[in-house]
């Protein structure tokens, strides 16, 4: 799925009325409609709800939402700046019709400093859409800090007020903090980074029958990952094939103390369907992984550190989990990449050790993929404000090394030598537990290996790591669930897939 910025979501708006059989009116009724199913499906019991509303477009669509749900029978209460004579033409006839109906109590919060709410009351957001280009001030800054203390339930409209669409807010801005947003046609880039995702809660996209032709013709640099894309990367295995038609994954991991990481990435790479595995790992590791890894190969890589890389040359590889930091591998590993130029999958201590000398993340081979959490990142490209700045940063990286950065958070972008970035939606904060990136290493290079592109691989395998810890998370809980769980759940999003032929 396409992400546009607030400019381009306003001209879809514009290319939909001026191009399809519906008028700016029609379409903010659509709006309200999908807001008004939303609303009903997810509050069944009888609830009041106090729709605030701003004098523009958002506050149109929450005037017609106040309509809508009257009309099916709802309690509802309508907070506005009656006396603001700026009403754009749609807010402004919506607003009339309800003042035409006597049901609806009409309530002037500019006048009213506090507000009596009964103790089933939903509070609806439509004060501000996309079109906020400023801080919220004055009057509706302190109502939004108000309505902030309050503990129903609140609902936003397209956006959260106070949220700029597109870049990351203010320490001292003022936002409206929602238990959902209702987001119109499209995620919105504010949706997917920390420092404004919080204030959104869960997204809901809802479709608005904006003009497909725009959409397809509309370019932008910025996607969701969502089960479309999904459906279009995934390959059905062939019943006429062999081991070899799905590759030669090798994992190279583990050290003293760190072998759980090489059993993790080696699992989830054999249950990601890799046609053949291998592991090279020191000897102290040998006997955990031929008992927990009975399918893979074991090439031996030193003692108690890997001290050599002799892998056949037709493999794909992974490299990092508990790798270590022993000088000898430390050298070892910086000689391998001097003479090897396929694509690979780098992590966790190899990312470490490239990171000692800026000379070193030179010797990446072009469209290898590497998977920093924010703090290795950090120590490989240097230090950013904030999520918005490390995305810029990473941008301009991939470009210059020629790679694929997976940078991992709560929604893991993938940024491409290209310039584009996409977001990944699965998963959730019961994966931020140690051992979860040696299994997403593993997915990612088993993927490499089966021809997928990198591109395709870090996407494909992004999604199926987040998916599975979405399944372990709903039957362990977020606490209690493991990174061996993502590994155990790869079979259930495998056969949803399967099932979908």
């Amino acid at each position: 799925m396409k992400i546009f910025s607030a400019a381009q979501i306003k001209r879809a708006d514009l290319y939909t009325v001026e191009n399809e059989p519906v008028s700016s009116l029609g379409l903010m009724e659509r709006a309200a409609e999908s807001c008004v199913r939303f609303l009903t499906a997810k509050f069944k019991e009888n609830h009041t709800f106090s729709v605030f509303c701003g004098n523009g477009n958002n506050g149109g669509d929450g005037f017609a939402i106040a309509r809508l749900l009257y009309q099916k029978g709802s309690d509802v209460n309508v907070f506005v700046d009656e006396n603001n004579p700026h009403f754009t033409p749609d807010a402004k006839w919506n607003f009339d019709r309800i003042k035409e109906m006597f049901g609806i109590s009409v309530v002037d919060f500019m006048e009213d400093e506090t507000f009596d709410f009964s103790a089933n009351t939903v509070i609806i957001d439509a004060l501000f859409g996309t079109g906020l280009n400023r801080k919220l001030e004055g009057k509706i800054g302190e109502l939004v800090v108000q309505l902030n203390k309050l503990s129903f339930p609140k609902i936003s409209v397209d956006i959260p007020s106070g949220l700029l669409a597109d870049i990351v807010p203010a320490e001292d801005s003022i936002i409206f903090k929602t238990d959902h947003t209702l987001s119109f046609q499209f995620w919105k880039k504010a949706f997917l980074h920390p420092e404004s995702g919080i204030f959104c809660g869960k997204i809901h996209v809802l479709d608005i029958g904006l003009s497909p032709e725009f959409i397809n013709k509309e370019p932008t640099h910025n996607f969701v990952i969502d089960e479309g894309l999904i459906h279009q990367i995934f390959k059905f295995r062939d019943d006429f094939s062999h081991k070899g038609t799905y590759g030669k994954t090798a994992i190279v991991a583990g050290s003293l103390g760190k072998m759980g990481a090489a059993v993790l990435a080696t699992q989830s790479a054999m249950k990601s369907g890799s046609g053949i595995t291998f592991t090279l790992a020191p000897k102290c590791g040998y006997e955990i992984l031929q008992t927990t890894c009975p399918e893979a190969m074991y090439l031996f890589g030193g003692e108690n550190y890997i001290s050599h890389f002799e892998i056949d040359s037709d493999s794909t590889m992974g490299i990092g989990p508990g790798l270590g930091s022993d000088p000898e591998t430390e050298h070892t590993f910086l000689d391998f990449l001097k003479n090897f130029r396929k694509p690979l999958v780098l992590d966790a201590d190899a990312l470490n050790i490239l990171s000692k000398n800026q000379d070193n993340i030179k010797l990446i081979p072009q469209h290898s993929v590497i998977t920093p959490h924010p703090k290795e990142f950090e120590r490989l490209f240097g230090k950013t404000e904030n999520s918005f700045d490390r995305l810029d940063l990473a941008l301009k990286k991939s470009k210059e090394f020629g790679i694929f950065i997976v940078l991992k958070d709560h929604h893991t972008q993938i940024i491409t030598p290209e310039g584009e970035v996409y977001y990944n939606i699965t998963g959730n904060s019961g994966m931020a537990k140690g051992g979860s990136g040696d299994v997403l290493l593993g997915i990612i290079t088993s993927l490499l290996a089966q021809y997928y592109s990198p591109l395709n691989a870090a996407i494909f395998g992004i999604w199926l790591h987040g998916k599975a810890g979405d399944f372990a998370a709903e039957k362990h809980s977020k606490e209690a669930m493991l990174p061996s769980d993502l590994i155990h759940e790869l079979e259930t999003v495998f056969k949803l897939l399967n099932e979908r032929v």
